[in-house]
C-alpha cells in the first residue's frame, strides 16, 4: 500500500472530511470524520503533512494535530478555491486543500499559539465595542434629527447628543425620551468598558518589549503597538518590510499587462484591524504636520505638498508598516531620518 504523504482536512463544526494522497498526488483515501474521531484518526496516522484552510478553529486543530508529529500547513481560503473542481462539497474541498498544499509556491499561515490567540481577544473585543458605540451614536443622532434637533457628526459632539436627550426643555415626545435614555445608558456603559480595555492594553504595552520599541515610531501608540505584537505573524514570515505592508493590504493593486504598469487602489488584504489602526495612526501624524509643519525637505513635507491628504495617510501607514517590520526583525528602536540641508 502506498504511503500517505499529505492529508487535506476540510474543517467543520461536526462532520469533517479528510483526503489522503501520496507524494505523486494519487488518492489513497477519502474519509468522513465526526468531531470526536478527528484526533484519534490522526494519532493513528504516520507523520505527514496535514493541510487545512486558515479559518475559525484551524489554529486549535493545527496545535492538536501537530502534537502527533504531523507538519501542519494552514492555507488562506482564497488560495484553495482555484483547485476546487466543478461541484462544491466537503470531499471536493478536502481534495482541493490537499492539492493546494502540494504546490511548491503555495503560501501558508503560521499556526498561532494559545497565548497569541488569547492576546488577540482584547483587540477583537475592543473593536466590537467601538463599533457598537458608533452604532448607538448614529442612532441617537438620527432619532433626534427626526424631531428637529441637529447635532454635528464626530465623537466630540456626543456630549451634545446626551444633553439634548436629558434636557427636559427640549421638544422631545414623552414616549421617545425614556427609550433614548436607554441608548444613552448603553453609550455610557460602552465608554466605561472601552476605557477598561484601553487600560489593559496600555499595561500590556509597558510589559511587552517589542511593543515598547514599536512605540518609538511617530504615530504608534499602545493600542497599535500591542495589536501588531499580538495579531501580526512573526517577522521572519516575511522576507522584507514591503511584504509585511502588502500582507496588511497597504500596497496598490496591479492591473499590469503587456509591459505596462498599472497600479490601482490599495488591495485591502490581510488583517483589517491592523490596517485601520495604522491608517488612524498615520492620520494623526499628518494632522500634526499640517498644523505645526513638517521638517522642510522631509519625505512627509514633500508628500503633503504634492498629494491628496488621504493618499498621504495611506502612504505613511505603508511606511510605518515597513519600519515596524524592520524593528521586529532586526531589533533596535526608531531613529528619525536626518533631513538634508
Amino acid at each position: 500500500m502506498k504511503k500517505v504523504s499529505t492529508i487535506g482536512l476540510d474543517l467543520a463544526k461536526n462532520v469533517f472530511q479528510a483526503h489522503g494522497a501520496d507524494s505523486s498526488g494519487a488518492v489513497i483515501f477519502r474519509k468522513k470524520l465526526r468531531r470526536t474521531q478527528v484526533l484519534e484518526f490522526f494519532a493513528a496516522q504516520s507523520p505527514c503533512v496535514v493541510a487545512m484552510e486558515a479559518c475559525g478553529g484551524s489554529h486549535f486543530w493545527g496545535r492538536e494535530i501537530g502534537k502527533f508529529g504531523h507538519r501542519v500547513r494552514l492555507i488562506p481560503p482564497a488560495y484553495v478555491k482555484p483547485f476546487v473542481k466543478r461541484q462544491k462539497n466537503d470531499a471536493a474541498d478536502a481534495e482541493a486543500i490537499c492539492e493546494a498544499s502540494q504546490r511548491p509556491t503555495m503560501r501558508f499561515v503560521a499556526v498561532k499559539s494559545e497565548a497569541a490567540q488569547g492576546a488577540a481577544v482584547v483587540f477583537r473585543t475592543r473593536d466590537m465595542l467601538v463599533r457598537q458605540r458608533t452604532q448607538i451614536i448614529n442612532a441617537l443622532r438620527g432619532h433626534l434629527a427626526e424631531f428637529g434637533l441637529i447635532v454635528a457628526q464626530g465623537p466630540a459632539h456626543v456630549v451634545k447628543l446626551i444633553a439634548a436627550v436629558q434636557d427636559p426643555e427640549q421638544p422631545l415626545p414623552e414616549a421617545a425620551r425614556p427609550i433614548l435614555c436607554v441608548l444613552v445608558d448603553m453609550l455610557n456603559l460602552l465608554d466605561q468598558r472601552i476605557k477598561l480595555l484601553d487600560i489593559a492594553i496600555a499595561r500590556r504595552a509597558k510589559e511587552d518589549e517589542i511593543a515598547r520599541r514599536l512605540m518609538t515610531i511617530p504615530g504608534v501608540g499602545p493600542v497599535i503597538a500591542t495589536a501588531v505584537a499580538a495579531l501580526a505573524p512573526p517577522a521572519e514570515t516575511f522576507r522584507r518590510g514591503r511584504d509585511f505592508a502588502a500582507w496588511l493590504g497597504l500596497t496598490p493593486l496591479q492591473h499590469s499587462t503587456g509591459g505596462k504598469q498599472r497600479l490601482g487602489a490599495t488591495s485591502k488584504m490581510g488583517d483589517r484591524t491592523l490596517r485601520r489602526l495604522l491608517v488612524i495612526g498615520a492620520s494623526s501624524v499628518v494632522r500634526w504636520a499640517a498644523r505645526k509643519g513638517a521638517p522642510e525637505g522631509s519625505w512627509l513635507a514633500s508628500m503633503i505638498a504634492r498629494k491628496p491628504a488621504m493618499l498621504v495617510r495611506v502612504a505613511l501607514a505603508n511606511k510605518m508598516a515597513r519600519i515596524m517590520w524592520a524593528l521586529m526583525a532586526k531589533g533596535g528602536t526608531y531613529r528619525a531620518p536626518v533631513v538634508a540641508a
